[in-house]
């Protein structure tokens, strides 16, 4: 089924006109994630990515392009980009982005769950992205912060105030994983959480999950109801 845009998409400015959104989806390596967990969250980003849908949503807007950015993250300090930022300004730009997912190898295998690093790791990602006209953050996981400082740290001093960070949950080991997204990882703008019930959910969860962040937007759209203001 065809995506559904909502609203209308205002120019800010020349510079910024031509790339509408800063894409960057961070993917959870931690312990809790085995390999074959690991293989599932790769491939199941890279069909995600080229299914019909996502890609007829990535070009929506002519001439105003997504652009794209992945990486891995685990412990303090085991975050690593997978994919440098890319314009997503054609099926050929996206298929190449998706084939260079599905190829990657983790780095790390032994390392916990420091979600406040992964967002700092992100916050200068951000630093190096095009000017767009939106700036989202997507975190997948399967387990809360349980090293070093936590979400309401990270946002306290890094820059992030700009940047809507949704979340993609994985899962059912932690009932209320869910809630801990909400309450502490998302925020900005329609910030939103989406559910996988396991890895072989993945696939779908995310096909979703990308078509509500690459929804054409209004320029000062109103903030969704109980999204965490950055």
């Amino acid at each position: 089924m065809a995506p559904l845009f909502f609203g209308l998409f205002v120019l800010a400015s020349p510079a910024a006109a031509q790339c509408r959104l800063a894409l960057a989806l961070a993917l959870d390596i931690s312990s809790s994630v085995d390999q074959v967990e690991d293989r599932l969250q790769r491939e199941g980003l890279a069909a995600a990515l080229t299914s019909d849908d996502v890609v007829e949503a990535f070009l929506a807007v002519p001439g105003q392009e997504v652009t794209l950015a992945v990486f891995e993250w685990s412990g303090r300090y085991q975050q690593d980009v997978i994919l440098s930022w890319r314009k997503m300004a054609s099926r050929s730009d996206i298929f190449a982005a998706a084939q260079r997912i599905a190829g990657s190898k983790r780095n790390y295998t032994e390392f916990p769950t420091a979600i406040g690093y992964a967002l700092g790791f992100a916050a200068g990602l951000f630093e190096d992205a095009p000017p767009c006209l939106f700036q989202t953050l997507d975190v997948s996981g399967d387990g809360r912060n349980n090293e070093g400082f936590g979400p309401a740290l990270a946002y306290a001093n890094f820059p992030l105030g700009e940047v809507t960070v949704n979340g993609l949950v994985i899962g059912q080991g932690d009932d209320d994983l869910m809630g801990y997204y909400e309450r502490e990882v998302i925020k900005g703008p329609g910030a939103f959480v989406e559910e996988a019930r396991d890895f072989q959910d993945f696939e779908r969860a995310m096909r979703q999950k990308l078509l509500r962040e690459l929804m054409v937007r209004a320029v000062g759209a109103l903030h969704g109801a109980g999204a965490r203001g950055g």
